[in-house]
């Protein structure tokens, strides 16, 4: 069944209004009570303009409305609930007549909505609403929040260039060369857009609007990133053109990338943060406690605060060490902790289960048998096969 609003069909409203609950004012905005028409039989009336944008196809947007039948039975209300629905626009995931009439709204605009029953829930009953039943919908469309437009690289008359183990790149646009080389272990923060060799883009940071952060040079990315980030400076955009050896290889990555596929990067070095120094729990002269699981933990501070609960978000700020030493991953060098619900399997199962035994505010070291962590398998080029890992991690906070 679609989905409009209808949702809490259990609570629908019954009552009786008259006519719009827009009352008509004196304000200069308000536009003309006509009652317009569409090809496909939509009707609306305009009862109030607003000021902003109309949203395009794939916008979120959100309103509040009042859903009533020609006799002006009310049969649901955002507003008596309080609550704002938001939806994708355009995707199906209302009725047609929804999808049609918001299209034609201003962000801000008041309307009414008189929608047949073909553009509605058609020839059958919905909870309170008879079959064949034509549909008139008061809506306000408070916001809009059109999808993010991704715009290839220009490229033309740019040279390309070749490194030595393949990776091809082209300089697109030059950020200031007062700006230092990215390094191997600095924190970078890159826009991105990838796309197949056919053209077809695979995942955007842009059209998702929130660019990705990581330490340079540590194996979280492929090769050809690692690579060609390190003859970036921040305000650069190159276009990487990563052979699949520098990519994802012979197997490729699960459905979305097929084996051995060349990608393009069109890529933005926003910002590279110079490296931070970690400094590794001093153990010297703690206990250490081992658990039934085979999970050791060593206290390095402790309160008397209370424990989180499993479902619970936590806040953690941690280290990670291969067992000779080497750190794989940090979130205090990305300066950015990491939130997930504990006990909800979101993370390895040493993590889990440490996490709920500290207090919040309290210091570990963990040191976690592989078959808490990545077991057999590893994870990519981080964490090989049968790995022990050791976490330095503090509990900030949880909710």
């Amino acid at each position: 069944m679609k989905y409009l609003i209808l949702i809490a069909i259990s609570a629908m409203l019954l009552g009786q209004t008259s006519c719009s609950v827009f009352k008509k004012s004196a304000n200069k905005s308000q536009s003309s009570t006509d009652t317009l028409t569409t090809e496909s039989g939509l009707k609306y009336i305009i009862r109030e303009k607003g000021n902003g944008i109309m949203p395009k196809n794939g916008a979120t947007v959100k309103v509040h409305y009042i859903g009533r039948l020609t006799n002006d039975t009310i049969f649901d209300s955002s507003y008596k609930r309080n609550q704002p629905f938001s939806f994708v626009l355009g995707k199906g995931r209302v009725i047609k007549g929804w999808d049609e009439g918001i299209a034609l709204l201003h962000e801000g605009d008041k309307a009414t909505l008189i929608i047949p029953a073909n553009l509605g829930y058609g020839a059958r009953s919905t909870g309170n609403i008879p079959a064949n039943s034509t549909l008139v919908f008061d809506i306000e469309l408070l916001s809009v929040k059109n999808p993010i437009e991704v715009i290839p690289f220009d490229c033309t008359g740019k040279d390309t260039i070749t490194t030595a183990s393949g990776l091809k790149y082209i300089v697109v646009k030059k950020g200031s060369e007062k700006n230092p080389l990215a390094k191997a272990g600095e924190v970078v923060t890159v826009q991105y857009s990838g796309y197949f060799k056919d053209g077809l883009m695979f995942d955007s940071s842009v059209k998702r609007g929130q660019p990705i952060k990581f330490t340079l040079g540590q194996g979280q990315v492929i090769k050809g990133w690692d690579e060609g980030l390190q003859l970036m400076r921040s305000g650069d955009q190159f276009r990487l053109i990563i052979p699949y050896q520098l990519a994802y290889g012979e197997n490729g990555r699960g459905k979305s990338i097929p084996p051995k596929s060349e990608l393009t990067f069109d890529v933005e070095l926003v910002y590279n943060q110079p490296e931070i120094k970690i400094e590794a729990y001093n153990t010297k002269g703690k206990d250490t406690i081992t658990t039934a699981s085979g999970l050791k933990m060593i206290p390095i501070k402790t309160t008397n605060l209370q424990s989180p609960k499993v479902g619970q978000t936590v806040t953690v700020h941690y280290s990670g060490y291969l067992t000779n030493g080497k750190m794989f991953d940090s979130s205090i060098r990305r300066d950015d902790p990491i939130k997930f619900e504990v006990g909800q399997h979101k993370v390895i199962p040493g993590w889990d289960e440490a996490l709920l035994k500290m207090k919040k505010g309290e210091k570990y070291r963990l040191i976690i048998p592989a078959n808490l962590a990545y077991g057999e398998k590893g994870a990519g080029n981080v964490i090989p096969p049968n790995a022990t890992l050791i976490f330095d991690i503090n509990l900030i906070n949880f909710k």
